[in-house]
């Protein structure tokens, strides 16, 4: 008897995932305001090519919260998460990230700055973790790792021990060593900028400090990249972005003596008086070009107080506008070995 073969339905494929628009020189025209709160801030973006789309990860201040004291608004955070589909030009929320908070923190926890970046096939999350709500600006502060296959499932991986009660803003690149560095701000030295290297950044126990990076003036927000051939660092000194230069990386960082070595410190302006970009991530345009080490124009996303100064936020007026904040992007461009920034 001849034996019966089933019919073979073909094996349903799923859909390949639509290509990634690449980021547009003009995104966040229209500046994006957390439709929750009314205050990201510390925005890092993210590349999606599972899905084609481009993610914003920000700090989600609870700038229009009623009644709380001090600055008890930048507490109690979670991480906002925005997409776009456009290469930047509008954005969709997406509500907050899930599972970022490590076992053992006091509730409610606070989560503040995080980097993302692409190491072996995952992405690696960076995190500043509190535990609790303050009015002031007190209490221990770590950085501590998480990784996922998909930017929306988080498994966290644990504690960066950096030797210091109160660490923040971490920023993470593969430097000219061929090593990942991870530098960051030491509020208990002086709130300078702090350096640690691995060559296994997946790994947080693997992490060695190394010390300090950039010292004197007190500034937060140090982020690392790739531009025109050289290796750039800015940070945020809340009078704009300080700009330094380095070969690989590795040390060795001269401050740009152009404008006083300053960028981003008038995108905005309230009542005459200039609005400075904050704490920013920068992203590469034109991927493709390899003129002279690589890309020479990159996308810096940034945030402001569009009703604020952006001087000592314990100075800040009672007028509750003060505490809104919204993302905004200008492009920068290495011309004749100076890093210029086009602010619009």
């Amino acid at each position: 008897m001849e034996k019966t073969v089933p019919h073979q339905l073909p094996a349903t494929e799923a859909p390949a995932a639509p290509p990634l628009v690449p980021l547009r020189p003009d995104a966040f025209t229209t500046p994006y305001r957390d439709p929750v709160w009314d205050g990201p801030t510390d925005p890092v973006l993210v590349a999606d090519h599972l899905r084609g789309e481009w993610v914003l990860f920000y700090t989600q201040r609870r700038a229009t919260a009623p009644g709380l004291a001090g600055v008890e608004w930048v507490h109690g955070t979670a991480i906002g998460v925005a997409r776009s589909s456009d290469g930047g030009a509008t954005w969709r929320y997406q509500g907050t990230a899930e599972g970022l908070i490590p076992p053992g923190t006091d509730l409610p926890a606070t989560l503040w700055a995080p980097d993302v970046v692409r190491v072996g096939g995952r992405w690696i999350m960076y995190l500043t973790v509190l535990g609790g709500r303050r009015t002031d600006w007190t209490g221990a502060a770590d950085i501590v790792q998480f990784v996922s296959t998909d930017l929306h499932h988080w498994e966290y991986l644990g504690r960066i021990d950096l030797d210091s009660p109160r660490v923040i803003d971490a920023a993470v690149a593969r430097c000219g060593d061929g090593r990942y560095r991870l530098w960051y701000k030491d509020e208990a030295r002086g709130s300078n900028t702090f350096s640690a290297v691995s060559g296994t950044p997946e790994d947080p126990s693997s992490w060695r400090r190394e010390g300090v990076v950039i010292s004197g003036r007190p500034h937060e927000g140090p982020k690392v990249f790739r531009l025109g051939g050289s290796y750039w660092m800015i940070v945020d000194e809340w009078r704009g972005q300080a700009v330094y230069r380095s070969e690989d990386a590795t040390g060795r960082w001269v401050r740009q003596e152009h404008r006083g070595g300053l960028i981003l410190t008038v995108p905005e302006s309230v009542a005459g008086r200039p609005v400075v970009g904050r704490h920013a991530d920068v992203v590469p345009l034109d991927t493709g070009d390899t003129r002279d080490g690589g890309p020479q124009r990159a996308l810096v996303v940034y945030f402001t107080h569009p009703h604020w100064g952006g001087e000592d936020i314990d100075t800040m007026a009672p007028d509750p506008r003060t505490r809104l904040s919204h993302v905004r992007a200008a492009v920068l461009e290495v011309r004749d070995g100076i890093l210029a920034c086009t602010e619009h």
